[in-house]
């Protein structure tokens, strides 16, 4: 700690704040003993120098996961880390052994998925960041491989988390030791489902937590001899019976009273209830309601798990019913009877819940009147009946109330121990204490009081533990250590339980004498503890008493001790309710025995609870204890609120502060020897120099520096109190010397740099001054001789501009009017000729547009009727497609509707052809009539011109002026009557213009009709190839059903061996037989060696049972299994047992018949070659045959009957659409052989041609299937477990490599030695793939399957590596990813050796820790944004994933820091934006472990293979049965 040595001006120090507990700064001045100290908030502060600590200017950013770890271990320094992991969503920290959670009052499901578990199972302690799965792992292996029962003690306040700490620890070890196969409900199952029950009845809400515990719960879980639950037990302490009938807002009852008001409405009338504001032990508090919590719901929720923890539907109902007449007992008022002192019930309404009471009760409403309202007293001479006043009386009925809840939770746990059962052969057990945690309040009374009794009793066993672990962490380093004291709380414990003069004996006492009141219990508390140390009576109450536990003074009020400590029942009501009708709550109160009615022995809840205790710690102490520590972060339940000062208190109170000074009173600092050395080297360079071992090392670096009082252990070191302070001060004057000499040095530098940059500075100037002098000489002179040259240019430059420019003008002036005569002249011709044109085209246009308008409307209207007609056939012909039958009738309606819209098509052609020539022959009218017009015109314009020359010709020759005045007058009526009839001809002339715009528009409407119809007529031609390909489904599906009734067939054959073929079967093939669709090879089944069957009349052939194979077949058969067991080899790349068996089999014709062995003899000979998993050679061998042999078969069998159900239909032309569509339906004929072979083998089995498989070959080729299936999986899962102890080896490390590193240049040698041990496990890993991948090359099975096979094995590599590094947060650092990154290069190198054929995309599977890594090791990354984090550096992360990285990443190697604090702000908005969306993802990883392909995919991947020059093997080659299989010449 803290001592004058340690604390210098300068230092960084913790000093106590009254708001925050403590606040960090930095020392200002030292006074004495007084220090002055700035703070980071900026204000000073002075503190005596005995109360600051020294802070750790080195520790990891994101806080270290072991308190232990911590340089200086106080309370500041405890403080600081919970925060900042707190911060992190690191709610999981250890001190040693012990497991501190922090409420995160939030849902964080990706810690506690399956995934997590399977990650903690079997993983050492520390290994993995800190989780309660890593102490529920260590407590069941210390019980399976000791054998010793453990227990788990879970402590911590109300709404620390409790309840939930030890669901998940339930769960675990139902993970850990559950049964995955038995019938009816599990232990495990039980066990995790009484939780609902038990919280239902025994939770409730308070001021701090919504779901709190109000009664302790130890659950005993049982284990078999192989780790595996075989029973459990559930113990309860002190249920507060007083919430029953007294609470406070804004508190609740217990759950199950609102769960029942808010059941279905039919229960809750069957019970007379309704709205909890109803009810008086529910309207004392205002809350109702939970906000994120549906009663109704978890009133479901409890009906089940009592259906699971076995609570028969009988029982449950009348659980319920007890549960609705304690809350009508609640309503029954009374008021003054008539009589002195007597009380009735107060109204018509207390009245009717009174009489409800007693019928859900079953039992006698008067007998319940008396009971509540009347005593009776026992004398010798006479019974007395003694009415009780209205106050009395409903201290009876909450009495009453609490009695009937207090044994209904008794007879749940009773009932639920019971269910689950007990294992009486069980030797181990992992007890899970789910307890109460230290309790003080404004108002504290006797609950409080045994509550906080508990967590003495529990602490002392605390204290006890922790001592036991420093004494073996000493005895394990073999140090030398003396006894260290700690406080012991035996006093408090003594003055609370001690016998006699104990307080729980002195309440006992009390209890017993019917005039004792408390305040006679509290005069007696004074006299007899008035001198003890931890016994305190306030100065202003005559009843109150204060105890000064471990955790601090607590002020208790003795007002209902007496009450609350009795533990007896009235005799009435036990009377009253033991002779219920109900046999359920009749079994709550059973009859007393007689001696135990009569005997006067007094009964307490202290000494009853004392009792149980005391049994409790009997039980812990012979088990091997693991604690856990709830923390409640803040008193608002909000996530993300750090209150220093309420941590501070939990952590005293849950006596984590007392484990920190129990081991500060021995050695509180414990380095390992290349951390001490890392950090503390420099104080002794030359021990790092020189060839020391790292424990000599540390032990001169202490020895100089004069330090007393350490030990050196094993792998550790271990300092007392102050001195890593001192060592830190030492360190720090070291360094601050350091960094004087190298400021000196470095401002000599930059002084002379300046002198020199000044001088040579100052010659430079005067150059630039004399230079400048000297240019302004001969500036002038040449300006001067400059300025006449400039006059001159400058005059002879003004003439030729003025020059010029009446030159342009003129120029530009001619042209722009001769542009403008020309443009005018052209601009009249344009426009004539366009005018022209435009009107024959806009005449034209119309009459085109009408007409094809006219045809596209005609076009559309057919074509959309046609469509619907179309759909409405189509979906009948789906409904029928599910029936054989039907398919071939909707098939001929496809057919027929195909015709039908041919024929309609081909109409519309001819529809569109007239069309067309009736608007050619329209527009050729028009352009004749208008062009006869314009014939008129031109003759008009002509005689006109004629007569205006005639007229002239008159006016020429005319003598005198009267007879010239006489032709004027007939000239201009000739002119009027001329003018008048061009008048008319223009007028007609527009007329015909109108007409000929008219036919012109109606001529474009109707193009535009045709276009619309041209474009129907093609997507109706779309329609029909749609309904060309629907056809080809349905005769496909057609085909796969009749497969399918084959294979209907043979089971049925299968159950009546006695009868070949059944009646369905034989009148399925009558009435193929009737359609003319029989093939001719399924006629030779029914004997391979009769050419004469084949003449003989079908319904003769099928009423006959298939024959037997001869003796030669079966020879042939028994030769060729023996061939194919044996390792036949391959033929270049082919396997010859693949194609042996294909060959036979096809020659055989055995996939053509109704019966075989062979298939099963095949498939079974194959199973017994791969029952030796672990040879990969073999089953590489088989792989490649098997899947040779599947491709064989997937691309020459068909189903039976595929092609005999296509229809027959024949047309005199195949031209039309029709006939092209029933071409392309019709089955291939028999005799085309679909070859798969590259040359020209003619005939026999060499040519894979396609075969009608019956039922057994379509089973052999599934079965097929599934073996190649299974036998890839057998290779992946061999190569995953070659290369699992490895992976364990590669994702972090070791730690000697870099201690190594601190040592200097003379371990140059030694360092590149250890680099190439470290590569050693990737090397290995590198050669387990390059021996597997040569297997498989020798073996030749299919790139395919190889590149599947490397695929899959890398992502696996990648969800290991992946999740180690984001499980372990020494993994997550800059050395490690340099390693990392080096063993992923050794693995790209040898996806590049192995070539994209056999590697495929396997690389690519590693783009998880590829991504991670990089950012391990990339540079600044302070300076790095979210944007390019996400985007940039790791695209394929999630933001959990980056955020856990972040998070968990420090820099053994440089000391660099993670990312910016807004970048981790960022980036826990963003998972809070996602966890609210929906459920958030585990940011693990999921090793998928399916068969990544389908036989399509392994079809369409191999190449053709050619099968005809394979040579047979020697055994069968000399048998003249197995002359086919011997090549042929052509």
């Amino acid at each position: 700690m803290g001592t004058p040595v340690n604390i210098i001006v300068g230092s960084h120090v913790w000093v106590e704040d009254p708001e925050e507990a403590w606040i960090d700064g930095q020392v200002l001045k030292i006074t004495g003993k007084d220090v002055e100290v700035q703070t980071t908030k900026g204000k000073k502060v002075v503190a005596n120098l005995s109360k600051i600590y020294p802070k750790d200017m080195e520790e990891p950013a994101g806080g270290v996961d072991d308190m232990t770890k911590l340089s200086y271990l106080h309370e500041p320094g405890v403080l600081r880390n919970l925060k900042t992991r707190y911060e992190l969503n690191e709610i999981y920290t250890y001190t040693g052994n012990i497991l501190i959670a922090i409420n995160p009052f939030q849902r964080l499901p990706h810690i506690y998925d399956a995934h997590m578990m399977q990650q903690y199972k079997g993983a050492p302690f520390g290994e993995l960041s800190p989780h309660v799965f890593a102490v529920a792992d260590v407590a069941y292996r210390a019980m399976v491989n000791e054998g010793k029962s453990n227990s788990i003690l879970v402590s911590g306040e109300s709404g620390a988390g409790k309840t939930e700490t030890t669901k998940m620890l339930m769960r675990y070890l139902a993970f850990l030791g559950g049964r995955t196969a038995t019938e009816g409900r599990t232990v495990e199952q039980q066990v995790l489902e009484s939780n609902p029950v038990l919280e239902a009845f025994g939770n409730a809400k308070t001021v701090r937590n919504n779901n709190s515990s109000r009664f302790g719960k130890f659950v005993e879980i049982q284990f078999d001899k192989q780790g595996r639950i075989s029973g459990a037990a559930i113990r309860t302490y002190l249920l507060e019976r007083s919430r029953v009938c007294q609470i406070s807002s804004p508190e609740r009852n217990y759950h199950c009273f609102y769960l029942l008001c808010n059941a279905p409405q039919e229960e809750v009338e069957r019970y007379k209830l309704g709205n909890p504001k109803t009810f008086h032990y529910l309207n004392q508090s205002t809350c109702f309601e939970l906000v994120g919590v549906s009663d109704a719901h978890d009133y479901l929720a409890t009906r089940r798990a009592m259906d699971i923890v076995g609570i028969s539907e009988k029982d449950q109902e009348a659980i319920f019913r007890v549960v609705a007449a304690i809350l009508h007992i609640g309503n029954i008022e009374f008021s003054k009877g008539k009589e002195v002192d007597s009380s009735i019930p107060k109204d018509d309404q207390a009245k009717f819940h009174l009489k409800t009471a007693a019928e859900l009760l079953m039992c006698d409403p008067v007998a319940l009147e008396d009971a509540l309202c009347k005593r009776i007293m026992i004398t010798p001479e006479e019974v007395i009946k003694r009415s009780l006043d209205p106050q009395s009386a409903l201290v009876s009925r909450d009495g009453l109330a609490k009695t009937i809840y207090s044994r209904l939770f008794d007879w749940l746990v009773d009932k639920i121990n019971s269910s689950i059962g007990q294992d009486p052969n069980s030797k181990s057990l992992i007890g899970v204490l789910d307890i109460y945690g230290f309790e003080s309040f404004k108002s504290n009374s006797f609950e409080q009081f045994c509550i906080n009794f508990t967590n003495e009793k529990l602490q002392q066993h605390f204290n006890q533990h922790v001592f036991k672990m420093e004494q073996e962490e000493y005895t394990k380093e073999e140090i030398d250590w003396s006894y260290i004291e700690f406080v012991d709380n035996q006093d408090v414990l003594d003055l609370i339980e001690k016998k006699p003069g104990g307080i729980i004996a002195l309440l006992d006492e009390a209890c017993m004498f019917p005039k004792s009141t408390h305040e006679t219990f509290a005069n007696k508390l004074y006299q007899t503890f008035k001198s003890h140390k931890r016994f305190v009576k306030p100065k202003f109450s005559r009843t109150d008493f204060a105890i000064g536990h471990y955790a601090g003074e607590v002020m208790y009020q003795s007002d209902q001790f007496l009450d609350k400590n009795k533990d007896y029942v009235v005799p009435e009501h036990q009377d009253l309710l033991s002779a219920s009708n109900c046999p359920f709550v009749a079994g709550l109160f059973p009859p007393l025995p007689e001696e135990t009615s009569k005997s006067s022995k007094f009964s307490s809840i202290g000494s009853r609870f004392k009792l149980q205790l005391q049994q409790l710690m009997d039980t812990l102490n012979s088990t091997e204890p693991h604690y856990i520590r709830c923390v409640k972060p803040n008193n608002l339940l909000k996530p993300a609120v750090f209150e220093n000062a309420n941590i501070m208190q939990q952590l005293r109170c849950g006596g984590v502060l007392e484990a920190i000074r129990i081991s500060c009173a021995g050695y509180p600092t414990r380095r390992p020897f290349f951390e001490f050395l890392n950090r503390f080297g420099l104080l002794a360079p030359e021990f790092l120099e020189g060839n020391y071992d790292e424990k000599v090392a540390c032990k001169k670096i202490l020895e100089k520096k004069g330090l007393q009082g350490f030990q050196i252990g094993q792998t550790k070191i271990f300092l007392r109190a102050g001195q890593m302070a001192e060592l830190d001060a030492r360190r720090a004057e070291v360094l601050s010397s350091a960094a004087k000499t190298i400021q000196r040095r470095i401002r000599t530098h930059i002084a002379r740099r300046r002198f020199i940059a000044l001088r040579e500075a100052t010659i430079v100037l005067q150059s630039l001054c004399r230079g400048r002098l000297a240019c302004r000489v001969f500036d002038s002179m040449k300006k001067e001789a400059a300025a006449v040259k400039i006059q001159k240019h400058i005059r002879r430059y003004d003439a030729r501009t003025a020059y010029k420019r009446l030159h342009v003008s003129t120029l530009v002036l001619q042209t722009g009017l001769r542009t403008m005569a020309a443009r005018k002249e052209f601009r009249f011709r344009k426009q004539t000729k366009a005018a022209i044109i435009i009107q024959a085209r806009w005449r034209c246009h119309k009459a085109t547009a009408y007409y094809k308008r006219l045809k596209r409307g005609s076009i559309k209207a057919q074509t959309r009727w046609r469509g619907r007609i179309a759909r409405r056939e189509l979906r009948k012909l789906k409904m029928a497609a599910r029936e054989t039958g039907a398919l071939k009738e909707a098939k001929d309606k496809l057919q027929k509707t195909v015709e039908d819209l041919t024929w309609r098509i081909q109409l519309e052609k001819r529809l569109r052809t007239d069309l067309e020539e009736a608007k050619a022959q329209e527009v050729t009218k028009l352009q004749n009539s208008l062009q006869e017009m314009q014939a008129k015109l031109d003759e008009v314009n002509a005689s006109l011109v004629k007569e205006r020359e005639a007229a002239k010709k008159a006016i020429e020759e005319a003598p005198p002026v009267v007879k010239e005045k006489e032709v004027l007058v007939e000239d201009t009526k000739k002119i009027e009557s001329l003018t008048a009839e061009v008048e008319g001809l223009k007028t007609a002339l527009e007329s015909e213009k109108r007409r000929a715009d008219e036919t012109e528009r109606k001529s474009k409407e109707a193009q535009e009709t045709s276009e619309e119809k041209q474009k129907k007529l093609d997507e109706t031609e779309k329609k029909v190839i749609q309904l060309q390909e629907s056809l080809t489904r349905l005769e496909e599906k057609l085909a796969n059903l009749e497969s399918e009734n084959q294979v209907l067939r043979q089971q049925a054959v299968s159950i009546a061996p006695n009868k070949f073929l059944s009646g369905r079967s034989r009148s399925i093939i009558q009435r193929g037989a009737d359609s003319g669709h029989i093939p001719g090879d399924a006629k030779s089944t029914l004997d391979l060696h009769s050419s004469s069957i084949n003449h003989r009349d079908p319904l003769e052939i099928e009423e006959k049972p298939q024959k037997s194979l001869n003796e030669k077949q079966q020879e042939n058969q028994e030769l060729l299994i023996r061939c194919i067991a044996q390792h036949l080899g391959f033929a270049g790349n082919r396997p010859i047992a693949a194609c042996i068996i294909y060959k036979c089999l096809l020659q055989w014709r055995s996939f053509e018949v109704e019966r075989t062995s062979v298939f099963d003899r095949i498939i079974q000979t194959i199973g017994n070659a791969i029952e030796t998993q672990d040879n990969n050679d073999i089953l590489a061998y088989w792989l490649s045959n098997a899947s040779t042999l599947l491709l064989l078969l997937q691309r020459t069998l068909k189903a039976s009957g595929a092609a005999g159900m296509a229809p027959q239909r024949r047309r005199s032309s195949s031209a039309t659409l029709f006939g092209r569509m029933t071409q392309s339906f019709r089955g291939t004929p028999q005799g085309v052989n679909l070859s798969l072979i590259n040359g020209g083998v003619n005939g026999g089995v060499d040519t894979l041609r396609q075969v009608e498989a019956k039922y057994p070959a379509l089973l052999f080729k599934q079965q097929l299937t599934a073996y190649v299936e299974k036998i890839y999986g057998m290779i992946r899962d061999n190569l995953k477990k070659e290369i699992s102890p490895l992976l364990g080896l590669c994702i972090q490390a070791p730690r000697t490599s870099r201690a190594s590193l601190v040592k200097g240049s003379s371990r140059s040698v030694a360092n590149s030695a250890a680099q190439q041990a470290l590569i050693a496990h990737w090397q290995g890993i590198v050669k387990s793939l390059g021996n597997f991948l040569n297997t498989l090359k020798a073996n030749h099975v299919p790139p395919f399957l190889v590149r599947k096979v490397f695929t899959q094995i890398f992502s696996f590599i990648n969800v290991q590596l992946f999740n180690s590094l984001l499980l372990r947060r020494e993994c997550c650092s800059f050395s490690n990813g340099e390693y990392v990154k080096a063993g992923l290069a050794e693995l790209e190198h040898w996806c590049y050796k192995a070539t994209d054929e056999y590697a495929g995309s396997a690389w690519d599977e590693l783009k998880h820790i590829r991504q991670a890594i990089g950012f391990l090791v990339i540079h600044q990354k302070p300076k790095k944004t979210l944007d390019e984090i996400s985007h940039d550096l790791c695209p394929v992360l999630s933001i959990q994933q980056l955020y856990r990285i972040s998070t968990m990443y420090w820099d053994d190697k440089y000391g660099t820091h993670s990312v910016s604090s807004d970048v981790i702000s960022n980036m826990r908005v963003l998972m809070t934006e996602d966890s609210n969306n929906a459920v958030s993802n585990s940011f693990l990883l999921d090793d998928d472990s399916s068969i990544p392909f389908s036989v399509d995919d392994l079809s369409k991947s191999m190449q053709q293979i050619d099968i005809s020059d394979i040579e047979p093997p020697p055994l069968i080659r000399e048998n003249s049965g197995f002359s086919f299989l011997l090549p042929r010449s052509d």
